[in-house]
This record gives structure tokens, sequence and C-alpha cells, in this order.
């Protein structure tokens, strides 16, 4: 019910097929070795948490280096295709 109220569109993969979540497990990988490695549990408010992955979202999105973009940043590697 709450995927229709947000006007969203829920997984239709398979059940148990673990390759329909690589990506964003991946991604989760990254944000937990990248932003919060040294963070203790409950050590910092949950603002705390919501600016970090604000921030680590940026951060990713824009500027981090990633190879399957040939070693380039997602803002560098969209200049060249465009």
């Amino acid at each position: 019910q709450l995927v229709k109220e947000k006007d969203l569109i829920s997984s239709m993969s398979r059940r148990g097929n673990c390759w329909d979540n690589a990506v964003i497990e991946s991604f989760h990988s990254a944000i937990k070795s990248e932003e919060f490695q040294y963070v203790k549990y409950n050590s910092i408010s949950i603002q705390e948490v919501r600016s970090r992955v604000d921030q680590y979202m940026k951060h990713y999105n824009e500027e981090r280096i990633q190879e399957k973009l040939g070693y380039q940043s997602p803002i560098e590697y969209k200049g060249m295709v465009a």
C-alpha cells in the first residue's frame, strides 16, 4: 500500500536472485566502507547519518571516480558523452 501511496514501483525481480540486487549492494558496501568505516554503532545522531548520506550521494553521483566510467567522475564522463 505504501508503495502505491508514494507512487513508486516495487521490484519485479525473481525471489532470491542475488544478481537483481548487485548494484544497490555494491553501493551499500561503498558507503559503509567510505563514509561510515570509523563510526561506532549508535555514536552519531540520525541527523548526522542523514547529512553524511546526503553528502556521500552527491559525492558518489558527481565526483567519485569510478572504474566503470573509465576511471572518471560521473560529471567528467557525462561531459565526454554529450
